[in-house]
């Protein structure tokens, strides 16, 4: 899978650009403020329905306009594709190969994009809900039936939360069995899921830090499943969560953490090492999606001398270079070691593009 075209209006500064694409390396620059993190948010905008940085109706549209649009065509298994979005941050528009699409999951469906940008971190050091969205983005596009079981534990939980609130004890049974039925199959799938990303994960933090030593990755299901089946979980929680209003067991609250002999269990790694085990659990799943899927999803990489020393910038761009993805990369000026690599330059200024 890699963007033979993409063209952008009225994201942010940026007007009204278009590029073609290297199908393996593309390389943006330009000064601070310039517009050159724009095209890579276009490019997540389609993939995922906002930016890395926010909300479409959180300043992404440029000023004075009423919307912002993203075209992008791609090649997937020797066939043309195209999809453009239209999004005003309070409504949307969308197709797909000329078809309207009636859901933004279609899209994230057929172009899949993965970002390491400033506050990629947080999936080591940030909030639960950043690491389970890391595993379900994983599963949605590797398991075909998890999209189902998750939307039909969503409803569930959503229902069983407003008994709670009403106190109506007698109908949270039937949504407790829905919950449960779903939430086991989200569990096992995301145990699993797991399991397979640690194979590869130590082989590629070895890659991009020798110092990183051996990570294992380990999850927690959201309930003391060893101990109980979820549905006793959520019988034995209804004290509880009367209470406090909301349902505290369950898939919803489950959690993964990286281990690693550098910092002691309980502690913290430092943001350094958390930058580095982020990119490193995000090359992992890409090279998980490529081995599954039989195609490689496009990598996006913000900022990226800002984010890396020298040393660990020629460590990534060597394992970028033995891959097959497609990677877009900004920064204020190219990275050294590609004077004699295949790529494809563009430089952006004031919102204006032109290939460098």
């Amino acid at each position: 899978m890699h963007l033979t075209r993409l063209r952008v209006r009225d994201l942010r500064c940026v007007i009204d650009a278009e590029i073609e694409p290297h199908a393996r390396l593309n390389v943006i620059t330009g000064l601070n403020g310039a517009g050159k993190s724009s095209l890579l948010e276009a490019i997540h905008l389609i993939a995922y329905g906002r930016s890395f940085r926010g909300r479409v109706r959180d300043g992404l549209i440029g000023s004075g306009s009423s919307a912002v649009e993203v075209f992008v065509e791609w090649a997937e298994r020797n066939r043309l594709r195209r999809a453009g979005l239209r999004h005003t941050g309070a409504r949307w528009e969308a197709r797909l190969d000329g078809e309207p699409v009636d859901l933004l999951g279609t899209l994230s469906a057929a172009v899949a994009v993965l970002t390491f940008e400033p506050g990629s971190h947080a999936l080591i050091d940030g909030s639960s809900e950043v690491r389970r969205r890391y595993l379900d983005w994983g599963l949605f596009h590797v398991e075909p039936s998890f999209l189902s079981h998750w939307r039909r534990y969503a409803r569930g939980l959503k229902q069983r939360n407003a008994l709670l609130k009403q106190g109506a004890a007698n109908q949270l049974p039937a949504w407790e069995m829905e919950m449960a039925e779903a939430g086991e199959r989200i569990t096992e799938a995301r145990r699993r899921y797991v399991g397979e990303l640690s194979l590869g994960l130590s082989a590629m933090a070895s890659a991009l830090s020798p110092d990183l030593g051996p990570l294992a990755l380990e999850f927690a299901s959201g309930w003391k499943e060893q101990d109980l089946a979820l549905a006793d979980a959520l019988l034995l929680a209804r004290d509880r969560d009367f209470a406090a209003g909301f349902t505290t067991v369950g898939p919803h609250r489950a959690n993964w953490r990286l281990h690693s002999s550098l910092w002691p269990a309980g502690e913290a790694p430092s943001r350094g090492q958390a930058k580095l085990c982020a990119l490193a659990c995000l090359l992992a799943q890409g090279e998980h999606f490529r081995k599954t899927r039989g195609e490689a999803p496009i990598f996006l990489l913000d900022d990226f001398a800002a984010e890396l020393d020298r040393r660990h910038q020629q460590r990534l761009l060597e394992v970028l270079r033995g891959e097959v993805w497609q990677v877009f990369m900004t920064g204020t000026e190219s990275p050294q070691g590609l004077e004699d690599a295949d790529f494809a330059g563009f430089h952006v200024e004031r919102g204006h593009v032109r290939t460098a």
